[in-house]
């Protein structure tokens, strides 16, 4: 029996199957609806959503099929805090979360070098139990990358300045590292389709241009809406400071085009970040 700190799945079977079986064969059925990898350089970041599979595990897969096979020495998943108020960011810090394909492990070593970067990082295991929007990435990881070891990370604050302040301790932390940086977001919610998709396209022109700026600037006035905005902005200040030169957005879609309710839907999009091959 496994005696350590372990986050157990509460949405295996709701959100996503249940069977490692089914979950697996999914995931790779996902993979192959995506015409084909087309990035060409180092995956440093990806943006995927965090909704039930049935409605944006399609989307997802065209960014995780971008990192199928790829190694990296720490992959950190950040998440925006549905569930849980608090200022600043927790940090997971020891064990591991539970998927039906098994135990991911934390980076143990890395997690303890984050929480020594800033006082607004911090370890509140509580505000992991109830949040669904690390562990959701956390099957598409398993099945692109085999086993790997994770940061997670829940944001509280969205603002410039957490996201900042994230952003710097994950890059003084990495060194030489392979690092993967998972944002966790979807974006407009139950709006009507069309004003859906405007309000939708200007954030994906900010994750094209990795304008975290432009991003944090179109929550904060309302014409743009991104529930994992604050995890979206980091991810690309970090990969870009990791030397991400490049961002594609891969597919976007709403809930409206699964069910066909376009009455109030929910945005999904995939984008990836990286170093470009010369």
């Amino acid at each position: 029996m496994d005696d350590r700190l372990i986050k157990r799945s509460l949405i295996a079977g709701s959100w996503y199957p249940g069977s490692p079986r089914v979950l697996s064969r999914d995931i790779m059925d996902y993979f192959d609806n995506v015409p084909g990898k087309t990035v060409q350089g180092r995956i440093l970041g990806l943006v995927a959503p965090h909704a039930g599979y049935m409605y944006s595990g399609q989307v997802a897969a065209h960014a995780y099929k971008e990192i199928k096979g790829q190694t990296y020495d720490v992959v950190f998943v950040i998440g925006p805090s549905h569930r849980a108020f608090f200022r600043g960011v927790s940090l997971f810090k020891e064990g591991g979360y539970e998927t039906p394909l098994g135990i991911v492990d934390v980076h143990e070593d890395m997690a303890a070098r984050l929480l020594e970067q800033d006082p607004r990082i911090a370890f509140l295991p509580d505000v992991h139990l109830q949040e669904h929007s690390v562990e959701i990435q956390l099957p598409f990881l398993q099945v692109a990358l085999g086993e790997f070891s994770f940061v997670p990370l829940i944001m509280g604050d969205q603002d410039y300045e957490t996201c900042r302040v994230l952003a710097d301790a994950i890059v003084n932390c990495c060194g030489n590292k392979q690092v993967l940086i998972v944002g966790s977001s979807d974006l407009s919610h139950y709006h009507g389709y069309e004003q859906a998709v405007r309000m939708d396209s200007r954030i994906l022109e900010h994750l094209r241009k990795m304008d975290e700026c432009g991003l944090i600037r179109d929550l904060s006035s309302g014409t743009g809406e991104a529930c994992g905005g604050g995890p979206a902005a980091v991810t690309m200040m970090v990969a870009r400071q990791l030397g991400a030169d490049k961002a594609a957005v891969l597919k976007y879609a709403n809930s409206g085009d699964v069910t066909g309710d376009r009455s109030g839907v929910v945005g999904y999009a995939a984008a990836v970040f990286y170093e470009g091959e010369s």
